[in-house]
């Protein structure tokens, strides 16, 4: 799920930003959370980051996008910001804040759609995740995403993966820690679960992937509010 910020005070343009980012996802099989804001104030006063692109127009009545631009910088180097105008001079503006494109005013899908599709090429070389995997052959590169879950087995982890099954030495605990903030929870001392790939719940266990995972009655409760937060989060 990418998280689309949409800064915009006409509504006619942010109507037809809504429009083609649907087609796109139609066309593309990606999907997107959009939220709007009105005026470059209501994004950037008090920010947090918790978006991963920003379509933002420039001019506006009480913060123009520039401005909340450099404000939004101040807390968040990560977010793909894009311009939207209708003054070609505020390009060269644009690099100030890391902006990756600018789009003028009025635009085509052709155009709207070239410029999200850098965006997603830029988010994509960015939030991959990649853990090296040691083991007896050697060591394996495998993307956290790519991650069902992963089980303690004797002195080896064991990982369930969309590459099958591997096998390599290390901790739970390092482990654990290593992938703090990438959507993975400890569900039991055995067991280290990827949200993204949680399909429900069967009684106390999780199905993960299709597999049941056992939730301890002690981590049920935090489990399930951490895949709240995390569908939340998400958009789902």
């Amino acid at each position: 799920m990418i998280r689309v910020a949409i800064v915009e005070d006409d509504p006619i343009y942010v109507k037809q930003m809504r429009e083609y980012l649907a087609r796109y996802e139609a066309e593309n099989h990606v999907r997107f959370s959009v939220r709007e804001f009105r005026d470059g104030d209501e994004i950037a006063v008090d920010y947090r980051a918790e978006h991963d692109i920003v379509l933002m127009d420039i001019q506006m009545n009480y913060m123009d996008g520039m401005t909340a631009a450099q404000e939004i910088r101040k807390k968040d180097r990560e977010v793909v910001i894009i311009f939207i105008t209708n003054m070609a001079a505020y390009a060269i503006r644009g690099y100030s804040v890391d902006a990756l494109d600018y789009i003028l005013k009025p635009f085509s899908y052709f155009t709207f759609s070239a410029s999200v599709e850098k965006a997603l090429e830029r988010l994509q070389r960015r939030t991959k995740r990649y853990l090296y995997l040691a083991g007896r052959n050697g060591s394996q590169k495998v993307e956290s995403g790519h991650i069902y879950f992963i089980e303690v087995d004797g002195h080896n982890l064991t990982y369930h993966t969309a590459d099958g099954v591997l096998t390599a030495t290390g901790t739970m605990k390092e482990l654990e820690e290593s992938l703090t903030g990438h959507g993975f929870f400890r569900c039991n001392k055995c067991y280290l679960v990827n949200l993204e790939h949680v399909d429900g719940m069967r009684g106390d266990d999780a199905l993960v992937h299709g597999t049941p995972v056992q939730i301890s009655r002690a981590k049920k409760k935090a489990f399930l509010d951490a895949l709240n937060a995390y569908m939340s989060e998400v958009g789902l």
